[in-house]
């Protein structure tokens, strides 16, 4: 069956942030272009999870009436704690003093992501930009000459057999001038335009964190509306592991807690997920947290390696923007204004190109925009913040950090590097230490399958597995005996088993648990794993993460 097809000036991949930033300043710009938003989640912010303390920068410049359209930025910043967690029991809380200035947040916000990205949504709809909620982008169109045309959305009804069933729906394409790749850390559509234009030829490889939070609802007189907690240490440099754990009090007697786990870890034993569990039960975070009920769950990637590992972001017909593109500052733990901002960026470039009956061309004045821009000049004062961190570790590398930012500026004469990308890092299992976490309490604590029931995944059961294998043999033969499978451990919601059984052992694929946070793809020491996109509409349904 023949796929239809729709005309746009100008399509978007991905309904956060940097997409949708971008498709309301192309409006505002010029309402005679014409732009639509794919989003493979349920509903705009389904899919959309960050801590967030969240910078109005790029915002104000956007929608600089923002408060009186009714933006959901609700809680101010009200202090900082910041501490250095030296066991199970004990911490020593840094003072304001020695902390780096990227980590002070006066003027920021707690927010929910998601919620602000519906509330960007329908302002892009007051505009007039149509937005595809449900609709997973599973291919990228090209022209004759090689330039981007537009992107096809994911058939539906296909059968877990690769046959057709009777709800069979054929994919859309979708045809534009320009084309914006908006989709998030690690894009399966940007991995695949960065292989195919080259374009990281000049970048350190990529790294990441994994990021895993939850909502609470505490006790009244536990919450102070405003309070950012932020800590480094235990538990995961008891296995070398780097990293950090947040816990932000929101609005309505909520807070949120997470830790972000350094995919750079060598210890294939390490489980982020079961790091977390204990993390929870630690007296600095516990204080906050007894008493409570957990009433959401969820994870995902972050992308972290800077200005170093940014690749170019143009290439004909199309852009990479936001996380795709890597533009989060991990010296902040932030990037949801440089995403923005370097959305709003896109449109200009994008607006004028159109302006000048430029279709389909490699927008070179971009990257001159964005250099030019605070968001770029942001990331490099910070530059090395990353580097330094997996060099010398939190502790030493945040004191390199307090001289590098608080000092100098980011101004002194060299840039770190950090070229070993992060699946590269793990060790023998039979070299590394084991570690025996504890089993959940029921309390603080929790299984992943419970954990995956209130993140809301759900996935339609007869379809094509999204979480591909290069070599079906690789997970048993080559991973388990080096390292023993890590992807049971790796991956924080239960989708990889090893099952062994009457007939031996085998490798199962629980997709229908997973919630997108694209781990898989990452930490895959073999790169054997290579996430694609489920049947749209697919995968978690976060209410406000």
């Amino acid at each position: 069956m023949e796929r239809e097809s729709m005309e746009y000036d100008v399509v978007i991949v991905g309904a956060g942030p940097a997409g949708l930033a971008a498709a309301c300043r192309i409006r505002q710009l010029n309402e005679d272009v014409s732009v639509c938003v794919v989003e493979k989640g349920s509903e705009v912010g389904a899919h959309i999870l960050s801590g967030a303390v969240f910078e109005p920068t790029a915002l104000n410049e956007l929608f600089p009436d923002w408060k009186e359209r009714g933006a959901p930025l609700n809680t101010e910043v009200k202090g900082d704690d910041i501490y250095v967690l030296r066991s199970d029991e004990n911490a020593i809380k840094v003072p304001n003093l020695l902390v780096p200035s990227t980590m002070h947040n006066e003027g920021n916000y707690i927010i929910s992501l998601g919620n602000l990205c519906r509330w960007l949504a329908e302002q892009a709809e007051n505009l007039g930009v149509e937005i595809f909620p449900g609709f997973a982008a599973a291919e990228v169109l090209y022209n004759e000459d090689g330039s981007v045309k537009g992107i096809a959305t994911g058939d539906m009804g296909i059968g877990m057999n690769g046959e057709q069933k009777d709800s069979y729906m054929p994919g859309m394409e979708l045809h534009a001038k320009y084309t914006l790749f908006a989709e998030g850390c690690r894009g399966h559509l940007g991995k695949q335009l960065i292989e195919r234009f080259k374009l990281d030829a000049d970048a350190d490889p990529q790294h990441y964190g994994i990021g895993i939070k939850e909502i609470w609802k505490i006790p009244a007189d536990k919450h102070q509306q405003g309070l950012v907690v932020h800590t480094a240490g235990w538990p995961l440099e008891q296995s070398g592991t780097h990293g950090g754990g947040f816990l932000y009090h929101l609005e309505d007697n909520q807070v949120v807690v997470g830790l972000i786990t350094d995919l750079a870890y060598s210890n294939p034993h390490v489980s982020p997920f079961d790091e977390f569990q204990r993390y929870k039960h630690h007296p600095v975070i516990k204080q906050y947290l007894e008493g409570g009920q957990r009433v959401a769950y969820g994870a995902r990637a972050i992308i972290k390696g800077g200005l170093q590992s940014q690749p170019k972001m143009t290439f004909p017909g199309g852009l990479l923007i936001g996380d795709n593109a890597g533009t989060l500052n991990f010296a902040k733990i932030k990037g949801n204004h440089t995403a923005m901002k370097s959305g709003m960026i896109a449109a200009e470039s994008v607006v004028e190109a159109l302006a000048a009956e430029r279709n389909n061309a490699e927008l070179t004045e971009y990257t001159t925009k964005y250099r030019d821009s605070w968001a770029w000049k942001e990331l490099h004062v910070q530059r090395n913040f990353g580097p330094a961190q997996h060099k010398w570790g939190n502790i030493l590398g945040s004191a390199y950090a307090f001289v590098d930012i608080n000092i100098f500026k980011g101004k002194l004469p060299w840039t770190l590097r950090d070229t070993k990308a992060d699946h590269a890092q793990l060790k023998p299992a039979a070299d590394c230490a084991k570690i025996d976490y504890p089993k959940p309490d029921g309390v603080l604590s929790f299984d992943k399958l419970s954990s995956v029931f209130i993140s809301n995944t759900n996935h339609e059961e007869d379809q094509p597995c999204h979480l591909t294998l290069k070599d079906s043999e690789i997970p048993l033969n080559h991973n388990l005996p080096i390292y023993d499978e890590p992807a049971q451990r790796y991956c924080p919601a239960g989708v990889y088993e090893v099952i062994e059984d009457a007939n031996g052992k085998r490798f199962q694929i629980n997709a229908q648990n997973c919630v997108h946070c694209k781990t898989c793809d990452i930490k895959d020491p073999t790169q054997n794993i290579v996430w694609i996109t489920p049947e749209g509409g697919g995968g978690p349904n976060y209410p406000n993460m």
